[in-house]
């Protein structure tokens, strides 16, 4: 502090000059450097401690992140639309929170509508069918995660072994295209293809002397059934991220195991699966952060009075009471209640990747 107070109004007024302006601070040792010798009015101990304290940490790492900023700024324009999105979309919409403790009123608004504290969660927990709701989302997104989880790691693994350019594109095609067909459709492919009477498996039963079924209305079949659809839809489409991380396996590491005489299931088991275990944790993790936010549009185009039993969950049910009802503040506790859930999850998978192997999110 004595080296601040001794020196003059004229170094006083360049450091605060560099301290907020930074676009000059790249130069300000220089700059520090020339006004401190010509500035024969400071003692020379000021000068000295002074021109080591200047520009302390932050001021440094800032000018740096700065000229960082400057010479990539094509890259942050490209990030711009993202986080604008992400603050319009999903940050400014977080107000709308408090509603799940409002008796929600349009004509008063969210502001006017009165405050009725945890009613609506108490009505969502004493409801009968909140352990239903729960009990499918549960076993919906849990079946999805067991059984779309692994193949596409395997998948990825396959192709990885095909050496046959032609067939290896072949089959990425096939299992990539799948992924762009919209809900619409691909629900109605699955009603065609399993319809009594009509149905290409319902004929070929019929053909084989077996009993015709229905599926869509068997509610035992309907987990089932939206499970390994969604499996077909999306697994080539997932491996894409296994297939890179492959690719920026080092050859050095094949080449080493050929000349041990390693096979290649010892190759996928000691240099392919360890390369892809950070990125499998990684989407482990965010999978199970989405336990409780199965899919509304699939399920909903899916149901019928007949599965109702089995395929109605939380997101489908917040449609129906909260949406079709006018029922706002109500779905917007179970829509709270559904992402606290997730938050949870989240927060407590992620802890226990970080003690078991290393590998978290943060």
């Amino acid at each position: 502090m004595g080296a601040k107070k001794s020196i003059c109004r004229k170094m006083r007024s360049t450091l605060i000059s560099l301290r907020y302006n930074p676009s000059t601070v790249h130069y300000a040792k220089k700059v520090v450097s020339r006004n401190l010798t010509n500035c024969w009015c400071c003692p020379r101990r000021a000068r000295i401690e002074l021109s080591n304290t200047t520009l302390n940490k932050g001021v440094m790492r800032m000018a740096q992140t700065w000229g960082k900023m400057k010479r990539s700024w094509e890259l942050y324009l490209l990030v711009l639309l993202p986080v604008l999105y992400l603050i319009i979309f999903k940050y400014i919409p977080m107000f709308g929170v408090i509603i799940a403790f409002k008796d929600f009123n349009v004509i008063k608004g969210i502001l006017g509508s009165p405050w009725v504290g945890f009613k609506h969660f108490d009505n969502l927990f004493s409801s009968p069918n909140f352990p239903i709701l729960i009990k499918n989302t549960l076993i919906i997104s849990f079946y999805s995660l067991l059984a779309g989880f692994p193949i596409p790691i395997l998948l990825a693994l396959a192709l990885n072994e095909i050496r046959t350019g032609f067939f290896k594109r072949s089959v990425q095609m096939i299992t990539y295209a799948p992924h762009f067909i919209s809900t619409v459709i691909m629900v109605s492919i699955i009603i065609l293809m399993l319809s009594p009477h009509v149905g290409v498996i319902d004929r070929v039963m019929s053909f084989l002397g077996w009993e015709s079924i229905n599926f869509m209305g068997e509610p035992k079949l309907f987990k089932s059934i939206y499970v390994w659809s969604g499996v077909w839809q999306e697994m080539g489409y997932a491996s894409i991220i296994y297939i890179a991380a492959l690719a920026s396996v080092d050859p050095s590491l094949y080449e080493a195991a050929r000349m041990d005489g390693a096979s290649r299931f010892k190759k996928i088991i000691h240099i392919d699966l360890p390369s892809l275990l950070p990125i499998t944790i990684t989407l482990l993790i965010l999978s199970l952060g989405n336990v409780m936010a199965v899919g509304f549009e699939k399920i909903f185009l899916m149901q019928n009075s007949l599965n109702l039993s089995t395929s109605e969950v939380i997101s489908t049910y917040v449609y129906k009471v909260g949406l079709l009802g006018a029922n706002f503040s109500f779905s917007s506790a179970v829509g709270l209640f559904n992402s606290v859930i997730n938050l949870i999850l989240l927060v407590g998978v992620n802890a226990v990747a970080r003690r078991v192997s290393q590998n978290s999110l943060w």
